[in-house]
């Protein structure tokens, strides 16, 4: 059984956004006991993580990380069509991830205790993002 959900989310800026309910709203729905949910969005200067959902430093030391590797406004980017911050946010999405898989079992997501699913913004400006939920399984 295939099942497949688009949602949308506004992003204000840079920063993330805890999308685990929505995920489990869309596997909970699918109806599948066993399988796997894809996650993936559909843009080319934000990602997704799967990271701690207690402490809300880890998100944003990673945040320092990330800008260590790909500073805004580096006088060696070529692309900054729509700012200092877009070169950047196009390498921090090829550094982290635009999809995920997150087993399924008793028809939840299985993930672990402090384990969340985040949307990572990259652009500093508000953007829409859409992402993709597709659960496969029975």
């Amino acid at each position: 059984m295939a099942h497949q959900t688009i949602l949308e989310f506004p992003m204000r800026g840079r920063g993330t956004l805890d999308i685990t309910r929505e995920v489990a709203r869309v596997v909970a729905e699918a109806g599948v006991e066993v399988g796997l949910a894809h996650v993936f969005v559909q843009h080319t200067s934000c990602s997704l993580l799967i990271t701690e959902n207690a402490d809300p430093d880890v998100r944003r030391d990673l945040e320092t990380v990330v800008a260590r590797l790909a500073p805004d406004g580096d006088r060696a980017y070529r692309h900054d069509a729509e700012g200092p911050d877009d070169m950047s946010a196009h390498a921090r999405s090829m550094l982290t991830a635009t999809g995920l898989s997150v087993p399924v079992g008793g028809g939840r997501l299985l993930l672990g205790t402090w384990q969340g699913i985040y949307l990572w913004e990259h652009r500093t400006s508000p953007h829409r993002r859409s992402v993709v939920v597709t659960v496969l399984g029975g």
